[in-house]
């Protein structure tokens, strides 16, 4: 049994996997202390004689008590194998997922923050420093932002507090906008949520923040495949779970600036692991660190 273990901003999630990647038991803990992680994995098994741990930043030592903690309440002797976000949604893909198989995988997933990740040959390609596949921080604007600055241009306009800013940003120039009586007249209550429900439901604002984010995830679909030049993108998080705006606006936009030789064979597809694909993979960077 293999467990693996995702780091969330808020909260974290575990699973525990057979070696085919089938998810064995799964639970969610609010919080990312280390005690919470320690409780995660309790929940779920000990025992566990690898264990894999997917982070925004493995470089970060701040991390380490959690790292820790997750090995110790799995029982462990073992260090636990840690993988960025994008890159374990890019093994957990390519191991059981939308991508199983295929040989160059990248991934793109975006929730509270923005990742990729690159899988060649069944194995992570991490880099020089464990950070390959740091989506958030493509540059598709020349216009300098601050938030840009802070977190990188992509997961400034992907990331969920990207696209509900966007939105905000509309209403208070006078448009109108359904979303506002969603979140209860709260501009500071608006979810990506009451976005993509408003979107489906015709709300022109929505539909029109929407289709920029689209054009932004098409973007960054150009700029991964020409550097890659995979046989399969995975799209995951909120790109996944509102594929059905998402996805084909996204892939038109990523023709247009792919040679047509290579748009023509790369497969854009949403993700279909959900939940489970960073801890799944996290789970797999585990089994291949053995």
């Amino acid at each position: 049994m293999i467990l693996g273990v995702e780091l969330r901003d808020h909260d974290v999630a575990v699973v525990t996997a057979d070696d085919s990647g089938q998810a064995l038991a799964r639970h969610l803990q609010e919080g990312t202390t280390a005690s919470a992680v320690a409780d995660a994995v309790r929940a779920v098994a000990t025992g566990s004689t690898r264990v894999g741990v997917a982070v925004r930043d493995p470089s970060d030592s701040s991390i380490a008590d959690v790292v820790a903690a997750a090995a110790a309440a799995a029982g462990s002797s073992g260090a636990p194998r840690v993988v960025t976000r994008g890159t374990a949604v890019a093994l957990g893909e390519q191991w059981s997922g939308a991508a199983r198989d295929a040989v160059y995988v990248v991934a793109l997933t975006a929730a509270d923050s923005v990742h990729a990740g690159i899988v060649i040959n069944g194995r992570a390609f991490e880099g020089a420093h464990g950070a390959a596949g740091a989506a958030g921080w493509l540059a598709l604007n020349p216009v300098e932002r601050e938030d840009y600055r802070k977190m990188g241009c992509l997961e400034a306009e992907i990331g969920a507090a990207g696209i509900v800013r966007r939105l905000v940003w509309r209403l208070k120039a006078g448009d109108r906008s359904r979303v506002l009586d969603r979140a209860g007249g709260d501009m500071g209550a608006i979810s990506v949520t009451h976005i993509i429900d408003a979107a489906r439901e015709g709300d022109g604002v929505a539909i029109s923040v929407v289709r920029d984010t689209a054009r932004y995830i098409g973007m960054a679909i150009g700029n991964l495949v020409a550097v890659v030049d995979p046989d399969v993108v995975v799209l995951g998080g909120l790109i996944a779970d509102a594929a059905d705006l998402l996805v084909e606006p996204a892939r038109v936009e990523a023709a247009r600036r792919m040679s047509a030789s290579v748009g023509g064979a790369v497969r854009i597809v949403p993700g279909t692991l959900g939940g489970d694909a960073a801890a799944l993979g996290a789970a797999r960077a585990a089994m291949l660190a053995t």
